[in-house]
């Protein structure tokens, strides 16, 4: 199914009319695994605080098979507040199912797991009043807590993060104390096999800055204890490249700001996955009232990062 084939969710009597909230997005990823049985796997990693899926595909020539080929992992919607993000992962999905020819030839090389909102109970709490609230965090008590702080490689050490529960970067009250991170991180240690960990490359949505980010967040060093000088040349050289194809800018993720637990940082610190964050546009705005063109723009880069996932080691 194209993107000029793709149809947004109806607009409902929100700020928001044209996104997908969690039902619309739920029945968008059970439309296109139904669509599309033998390289669309859709299943859940978890659940939110509140109860909520949190869902997820796999995206293969062999679906039902776990076969030895490098795996991407694509996040979305670890902030509350960035309902873009979600955007992306459904129009991600929509092309990678596109039967374009090079896209198809991607996916029977590669795996692709794609986890489509993180934090339900926020973005559902976001957009449910007349106006959005800017919430950032789950719905965990006592005030929410900030997914993206709570990971845990340097949990807690640097920068913006906070142990006071109403900020809005609260770490939680301690690693991985959030179920939504629980879970990803279960599915993501569950991708080592024979010791090896499968997921190659991976990207982390955010919004809204145009940036492409690169470990490490916690500190301004471009090499560290677990990063070599070379090691970070080569997830530069990469991120690099990323931006160069959706005109965005590049940069360590510490240039931006100085913040430990987030979601790369772990992913490189325990198991060496080549891991960006990309901060979606238009720039200083959550809540752009069109999105497509936005989305558009990271089709490039992911099947860029796709195809270096084969030749990683």
């Amino acid at each position: 199914m194209a993107w000029l084939l793709w149809t947004a969710a109806p607009a409902r009597a929100d700020p928001l009319p044209g996104y997908h909230d969690y039902a619309a997005m739920t029945a968008r990823i059970d439309a296109v695994a139904a669509a599309h049985p033998d390289i669309v796997s859709r299943f859940s990693i978890g659940r939110s605080y509140d109860g909520r899926e949190l869902w997820a595909v796999k995206v293969s020539d062999n679906v039902a098979i776990d076969e030895l080929e490098p795996e991407v992992l694509l996040v979305f919607g670890q902030h509350a507040r960035e309902h873009i993000t979600v955007e992306q992962g459904l129009y991600l999905l929509d092309q990678l199912t596109s039967g374009d020819p090079r896209v198809v030839d991607l996916v029977s090389r590669t795996e692709v797991w794609l986890v489509f909102n993180l934090n339900p109970d926020g973005s559902e709490y976001d957009w449910a009043g007349e106006r959005p609230r800017f919430w950032r965090k789950n719905r965990q008590p006592p005030d929410g807590t900030d997914l993206n702080r709570n990971w845990g490689y340097h949990w807690g050490c640097c920068g913006i993060v906070s142990r006071r529960p109403r900020a809005e970067a609260y770490r939680g009250g301690r690693p991985f104390s959030a179920p939504e991170t629980r879970a990803l991180r279960a599915f993501i240690n569950s991708r080592r096999i024979a010791g090896v960990q499968q997921i190659k490359a991976a990207i982390d949505f955010h919004s809204a800055a145009e940036l492409v980010l690169w470990p490490f967040g916690y500190t301004r060093a471009d090499s560290a204890k677990d990063m070599t000088a070379a090691q970070h040349r080569r997830l530069a050289r990469l991120g690099r490249r990323l931006a160069r194809a959706n005109g965005y800018t590049a940069e360590q993720s510490s240039d931006l700001y100085v913040a430990a637990g987030e979601l790369p940082d772990w992913l490189w610190g325990r198991y060496r996955i080549l891991a960006y964050t990309f901060e979606l546009g238009p720039r200083d705005d959550f809540y752009p009232a069109r999105f497509e063109d936005e989305v558009a723009r990271n089709r490039e880069p992911v099947l860029l990062l796709l195809d270096a996932a084969t030749r990683l080691p």
